[in-house]
């Protein structure tokens, strides 16, 4: 029997159906790449860091399935709690300041003024600069000594202050510090997204009589929601996994003042050599810088439907 060639309407139709197809499959061919080595940086360390968290691990012999002690453990580590209310300390006193503070420069630096770029830059400098240089020039900054900023008290008539060796303000000098660090990102994040908002949005809002502070409320902030909620989202998880900076500035004293989370973990794994124990600090770190994308997520959402 000879082979029957199918029609050419039938020809026709498979050739748009496979061209259908591969312009489907486009896209991921462009994303597989990137999620590719996502998976292997990010997807992978996960799980295996959860599958330590279940185990004693010196990172010498075979790990020792334990089950949920470390878990157990967790609950009951006074260090822990005590790292985890100075990262929550930590975050609480570096988010807000820092997009309150950008989103206030940069509508200052977003209309005409001599040297705006040259404020710009400086400004945006601290970003460009290692956590470490930064952690550096703070140091001086605030050492209890010799630092620039007790001079200056001194030379105006007050007492100098222990910024770096008490307890209550050396969480100080790191929350503004990392105001300092962070100030230029939010900065010019808010600057790119304040030039997206339409000059008639103004226009019609000075028609109805609105003055500059009504203008700023009732115009800027509501149109920077979601630039809003993605610096929020990012200076969050920043906050959370700090170590960095506060490694350098007091190393997590005097005592336990200004130990994070992430420093613990270091602890554990790294000086102690006890890494299930510390994959299981990260993991309830994970949970939590998690717990709060999606809640803060959600609520955006929220507003924004019933808005």
């Amino acid at each position: 029997m000879t082979r029957q060639e199918p029609p050419p309407l039938h020809r026709k139709a498979q050739r748009m159906a496979w061209r259908k197809a591969r312009q489907r499959l486009v896209p991921y061919m462009f994303v597989l790449p990137q999620l590719s080595l996502f998976s292997v940086f990010m997807f992978f360390p996960l799980g295996y860091a959860l599958f330590i968290s279940f185990h004693d691990w010196d990172m010498v012999g075979q790990p020792t399935f334990i089950g949920v002690a470390n878990f157990v453990r967790l609950a009951n580590d006074q260090v822990f709690w005590f790292a985890l209310r100075n990262t929550l300390v930590y975050v609480a006193g570096t988010v807000p300041l820092s997009i309150g503070a950008g989103l206030l420069l940069a509508n200052a630096l977003n209309r005409p003024m001599r040297g705006r770029s040259i404020f710009r830059s400086v400004f945006f400098l601290p970003v460009v600069v290692s956590a470490v240089v930064t952690a550096l020039a703070a140091t001086w900054i605030f050492n209890d000594n010799y630092g620039l900023l007790n001079r200056l008290l001194i030379f105006i008539g007050f007492a100098p202050v222990n910024w770096l060796s008490s307890p209550g303000w050396s969480m100080v000098s790191l929350i503004l510090t990392t105001i300092w660090l962070r100030l230029g990102f939010c900065m010019t994040i808010y600057l790119a997204a304040l030039q997206t908002i339409p000059s008639a949005l103004y226009e019609a809002a000075r028609i109805d009589g609105a003055n500059k502070l009504q203008l700023f409320f009732t115009v800027t902030i509501p149109m920077l929601r979601p630039t809003t909620l993605f610096l929020t989202i990012i200076c969050v998880i920043y906050s959370f996994h700090v170590f960095d900076l506060i490694f350098v500035m007091t190393g997590g004293g005097p005592g336990y003042s200004t130990v994070v989370l992430v420093q613990y973990i270091y602890n554990m794994a790294f000086q102690t050599s006890e890494m299930g124990y510390a994959c299981a600090i990260g993991m309830a770190l994970f949970a939590l810088i998690l717990f709060f994308t999606i809640v803060r997520w959600a609520t955006s959402r929220r507003s924004e439907v019933s808005a």
